[in-house]
């Protein structure tokens, strides 16, 4: 087997993992934010163990950015998972990259082409929908916390960019920590079960911890259309895991919304890559 073989094959067991998460989220009966916090801090404690000897923190403007960036994507994304549909949080999260598009020229200096605002518009058009369906109070809350959760995801993208080469553990890491600080002040009412414990130890270890292990292994050997293709397992089984094991089932304008977004991201993905390869042939 070749290293870009099973670079493909670790990344999509990464993607199926981290759709996992969702699922494990609604079956742990615990406040959303002390949820958060035990799973951040256990999975900073697993990468510093599986990093150990390799870490360097500059605490640098853009890697203690990231870091709040990753934080507040950790923690919008459970108060979203608990408050709304899983295929709702995880969706309206993938709408990060409109706001990168909207962001770079300025922040990084990246040109927004013309083809990015047909992109935006059908991804802004497919976060709409998503609104259409019945929702309760609750999770008209929720659908608002997703889209901080793509916010929050597009900040973390940014500063990631603008670390250039750097590795992304350390910036996940302090982000894993600062969410952990923000998240055990709730810990007020203890552990839950022997059940939930599982849980929390499946989300921070494995579902947090040791995926972004094989992430950062095997993004470094696979182009950007091919990572992106595989990581759109995520937001297609994260509900489809909570259908099966929970009974949640989105309504039909996500559906149609979550097929629009992700449609859009990826169609932009495979343009990019195009454009690239036309580029470097010439």
């Amino acid at each position: 087997m070749t290293q870009k073989t099973k670079a493909m094959l670790l990344l999509a067991v990464t993607a199926l993992v981290w759709s996992s998460g969702g699922l494990a989220i609604k079956l742990v009966d615990m406040h959303p934010m002390a949820l958060t916090g035990v799973r951040s801090g256990l999975a900073a404690l697993t990468l510093m163990v599986l990093f150990r000897g390799k870490l360097s923190f500059g605490f640098s403007a853009v890697q203690l950015g990231a870091a709040c960036g990753y934080a507040g994507l950790l923690i919008t994304n459970v108060v979203a998972t608990k408050l709304t549909t899983s295929a709702n949080a995880i969706l309206l999260a993938y709408t990060a990259p409109v706001y990168v598009a909207l962001a770079a020229p300025w922040f990084l200096h990246e040109k927004t082409r013309k083809s990015d605002w047909l992109f935006i518009v059908c991804t802004l058009i497919g976060m709409a929908l998503f609104f259409l369906d019945k929702l309760s109070p609750t999770g008209l809350i929720g659908n608002g916390v997703a889209m901080v959760t793509g916010l929050s995801y597009a900040v973390f993208t940014l500063c990631m960019r603008a670390q250039k080469s750097s590795s992304p553990v350390e910036s996940v890491i302090l982000g894993h920590g600062l969410t952990a600080v923000c998240g055990l002040l709730f810990l007020r009412d203890g552990l839950p079960g022997m059940e939930g414990l599982v849980g929390l130890l499946y989300l921070g270890i494995v579902q947090q911890g040791i995926s972004l292990a094989l992430y950062s292994w095997a993004i470094k050997r696979l182009g950007a259309l091919e990572a992106i293709l595989i990581m759109t397992l995520e937001p297609i089984f994260n509900p489809l895991w909570v259908a099966l094991g929970y009974g949640e089932r989105p309504g039909p304008w996500a559906i149609a919304g979550g097929t629009l977004v992700v449609g859009a991201v990826t169609s932009r993905a495979i343009v990019a890559a195009w454009r690239t390869k036309q580029y470097l042939t010439k």
